[in-house]
């Protein structure tokens, strides 16, 4: 994988790829089209409102995941799809593709880590999870004060501050055991939660971006877009509609 993230990925896991292949496409004019949960269960890519765009960017993304390609070998695929679909996107290339491969790559991570973590062996065993920030070359003071605080897994905090917590974030969290949790000198209780005027979201988390994508994963149908496709045009929809339909006879999880 790309060097910068392949330490914090390695190869491609089964819940990992589970989860986004449950998604269903959603066309979009922008990235607030799908908010916070929604994102669990509907794939989209803003600007992307072409059934066969949407499609091409999927299996781009399936690949990046599925095979554990390169951002290189993304750009590749991507830079394909511009020119056969003609399609004008916002944004430079470089930052453009990157952001699309790295989005979809870490959610899918995290979202699939969430899972793992909820097992009952897992949670008999350990009980407790441990925040650990990224290597970031610009950090976020937040992520940075949140490194190495270890809490119970069903604590509330988890529910808005799991991971990714912005564009470009790089934080991980591991379960941790209760004896992890008594040596935590300082960062053994949940942070005081202080509310970002200008986001609407705790301090140090992008907007749209509090929620627990692995959470939204296990907990929600994907009745959860049913307002988005109220938005739809009816033939959109109606294709949608029958794709979740389809989709909630199975179900992603794993386990």
């Amino acid at each position: 994988m790309d060097p910068e993230i392949s330490a914090v990925f390695g190869l491609p896991f089964e819940e990992q790829l589970a989860f986004f292949r449950d998604k269903v496409n959603v066309p979009t004019r922008r990235w607030t089209d799908l908010w916070k949960g929604q994102h669990a269960k509907g794939f989209m890519v803003a600007g992307a409102y072409k059934a066969q765009l949407l499609d091409d960017l999927r299996a781009a993304v399936d690949k990046a995941i599925a095979a554990g390609t390169t951002l290189a070998e993304f750009r590749t695929d991507f830079d394909a799809l511009v020119a056969r679909h003609g399609w004008s996107y916002k944004g430079g290339r470089a930052w453009r593709s990157r952001l699309i491969y790295e989005t979809n790559i870490r959610t899918a991570y995290m979202a699939g880590r969430w899972e793992q973590l909820q097992d009952p062996d897992v949670q008999q065993a350990y009980g407790f999870l441990e925040y650990r920030h990224g290597d970031s070359i610009v950090p976020r003071p937040q992520h940075l004060a949140w490194d190495g605080l270890v809490l119970p897994a069903d604590d509330p905090w988890w529910q808005q501050h799991y991971p990714p917590n912005g564009w470009g974030c790089k934080c991980k969290v591991f379960a941790a055991t209760r004896e992890e949790h008594a040596a935590a000198a300082g960062k053994g209780a949940a942070p005081r939660v202080a509310i970002d005027a200008r986001t609407g979201e705790p301090e140090g988390i992008d907007k749209g971006w509090g929620y627990n994508v692995g959470e939204a994963a296990l907990t929600q149908t994907h009745g959860i877009l049913d307002d988005v496709l109220a938005r739809l045009a009816p033939d959109i929809a109606a294709r949608l509609a029958a794709e979740i339909s389809a989709k909630e006879k199975t179900g992603w999880a794993t386990n």
